[in-house]
Parts: structure tokens; sequence; C-alpha cells
């Protein structure tokens, strides 16, 4: 299986590509930004290193980082036993079942796996390709649900060991508009910080056990936090409606009294702070 994957080009001049790897990482890359970008850019390297935890993860991905690199999901996966069996974790806002779409990814061995094999082929740089050219894997189930979603552009990029083994790789899917050749410079700065920050996610998660507070979880209802679960997989008020046969008045009333309860002013800070209070646990 063959995956049409475009290679990102350094930000150096055509005609001195033998210096690309170089300039990519040099003052000609970093000053293609604008005062507003650059500025942006030491925020949130800044703001990687507060990653600790999961939900601060998802507070600064689907916050900060989407001024600099927006994207409707960011797809992490690591090495995890066998060589070619992969975890995955993904943080969006996006309407997608979170859960599913994770253990759809993990079952999935066209994608992502041919991603990182055509990554790994291109000497460990940046790729960016469109699965809607790519119809020979366009119909996975993983591709399906990028497309329902319209993110079908990838911005790929991940780390590796000194032995050039796969340690952690990030893919931000897109929109087709958001995707430019800016938007992979700024993924090769980020990845290294991102990758610490995801790791660091996963030795606190351990070690905290995982443990619910159930203080915390008494300052909401049953049915809030059920309300919460769904936020979380990004159905809307009348999906959730749907599936818990009420009304999408009701649904938004509880929303704001959950919103009010939490004192934070949207959803997203909602998720965030239920997952850093173990109010929910997914």
């Amino acid at each position: 299986m063959q995956i049409e994957m475009q290679a990102v080009p350094p930000p150096s001049p055509p005609e001195t590509p033998a210096a690309a790897p170089t300039q990519i990482r040099g003052t000609q890359g970093f000053a293609q930004l604008d005062a507003l970008e650059q500025e942006s850019l030491m925020v949130n390297l800044d703001a990687s290193l507060r990653v600790h935890a999961p939900h601060q993860l998802f507070n600064w991905s689907q916050g900060s980082l989407q001024s600099l690199v927006r994207h409707e999901l960011l797809i992490c996966a690591t090495r995890k036993g066998e060589p070619a069996s992969l975890h995955f974790e993904t943080y969006t806002t996006a309407p997608v079942d979170l859960a599913r779409f994770n253990e759809m990814q993990r079952q999935d061995t066209a994608l992502v796996p041919n991603i990182v094999k055509a990554w790994e082929e291109n000497h460990r740089r940046p790729l960016a390709c469109d699965i809607r050219e790519g119809g020979h894997y366009a119909a996975s189930a993983t591709a399906r649900e990028l497309v329902r979603i319209e993110a079908t552009a990838m911005i790929a990029h991940g780390t590796h060991d000194a032995h050039a083994r796969l340690t952690s790789f990030f893919i931000f899917a897109c929109r087709p508009e958001s995707a430019a050749h800016k938007q992979a410079y700024l993924v090769e700065l980020l990845v290294p910080f991102l990758h610490a920050a995801w790791m660091r996610t996963q030795i606190d998660g351990l070690m905290e056990g995982g443990v619910t507070k159930p203080a915390a979880r008494s300052i909401l209802t049953v049915r809030e936090i059920e309300i919460l679960k769904w936020l979380y997989h990004g159905k809307s008020n009348v999906e959730i409606g749907m599936i818990l046969g009420i009304s999408p008045l009701t649904v938004k009333n509880h929303v704001q009294k959950i919103l009010r309860k939490l004192n934070v002013l949207n959803r997203t800070q909602a998720v965030g702070k239920a997952l850093a209070s173990r109010i929910l646990n997914v």
C-alpha cells in the first residue's frame, strides 16, 4: 500500500537544497514569521513547559496552540509493546467520539502506519498530505471520520531515539485551507516540546493512578456529569438530547449550570477543569 505523500520543503531558497536541513532551523526560517507569530511561538513554547497532566495538554493544544497551528484534531501516537503496535491519544473540540476514534486508529493498518513509514523514508522530516488524494486508503475508517469533519489535510512529524526508532508521532489534522508551508515549519519547531509535554502526562498519569476525588464529583449532579461526558466526546446539544432522550433546550440549561458550578466560560474550559478535578475519568 502506497501513500501519496508530499515532503515539506525547507524555507531556504530552492537553489541551495544542500543547506536545507540547517536552514529550516536557522534564522532564515524564523525570519519568515511575522512579529505576532514569533511572539505566539514563544508563548506556546513556554506554555508547553507547564503541561504535566492530560487536561493541561487538552487546554494548551485546543487553546493557545490553535492560534499558532490551526487544527481540528491533534493525533498523538507512540510505540507500545510490539514494534508495529501504536498507542493513540487524540485532542480535539470537534464533534468526535474520542474513545471510538482512538480504537479505530489502533485497528487501522492503512493510514497512520503508512504516514509514519513515509516520514521515516523522508529522513524524518515533516510531511504534508491530503487524504482526499489517496483513494487507495481513503476508504479506511479513520480517513472517513476525518473526511466527515472536513479535516482532510495533515501535517505530520515525530521524534526518534538514537537508534532511529520512533518514540512519538504527531499529526495535526486540519481543513485544507489551514495547511501551509509555514505551518509545517512551526510544527517542526513545536514537536520536541509537544513530545516532552505528552510524555510528562503519561508519567504523571501513572503516578497519580487515576483516582477519582469524591468531593470534586459531588459538585455536579449525575445528569450533569453525564452531559459533561458527551461534551468531552464533542457532541452538540441536539445530539446529547437525542442520546439522553431530552430536549436540546434542557441540555443547554444543564450546560449553563455546569459552567456556573465549575466557574468557567465555555465548554472547552469545562471539560478541561472536569478532567483536572477527576470529575471525568476517560
